[in-house]
């Protein structure tokens, strides 16, 4: 699964409050499942956040639940405080690279590659054209001098 299909602290939230309003109305996640066309076990993944509600079905539990979208967005603006807080943070730790296009196209690209043993030749491929090419502008790299 792609990182950015990866639940976050928002989703989390959502979850939270879709379990919130669930309970007030006192519904239980088998009954709110049969409202929406689900499984109690896909209710229960979404109160956990641990998969991600799409717009449509959050309109849906919305409705069914009688609130405005909004409503399951309350303290998301915590939750993102606190990973823009721990980004930050990462971030002094660890030098911030800028990368190109280029770069990006190619991680995209061997990201889609499957295949473990094609994906291992090809960076021994890279790795050798960039030490062949270091070599070439850096003779006396590795060299004792």
């Amino acid at each position: 699964m792609s990182e950015s299909k990866l639940p976050n602290d928002i989703d989390r939230v959502v979850g939270e409050n879709i379990h919130r309003q669930r309970r007030k109305l006192k519904l239980t996640q088998e009954k709110l499942g049969e409202l929406l066309g689900l499984t109690f076990q896909q209710v229960q993944k979404y109160e956990k956040g641990v998969n991600r509600v799409s717009a449509g079905r959050l309109f849906e539990i919305a409705d069914v639940l009688d609130v405005p979208v909004a409503f399951f967005f309350e303290g998301a603006e915590k939750a993102a405080a606190r990973a823009a807080a721990e980004f930050a943070a990462a971030a002094e730790d660890a030098p911030l690279a800028i990368l190109s296009d280029e770069t990006l196209q190619l991680i995209e690209a061997f990201q889609k590659i499957e295949d473990v043993a094609l994906r291992r030749s090809l960076l021994a491929a890279v790795q050798a054209a960039a030490a062949a090419f270091e070599t070439r502008l850096y003779p006396d790299r590795g060299k004792d001098v």
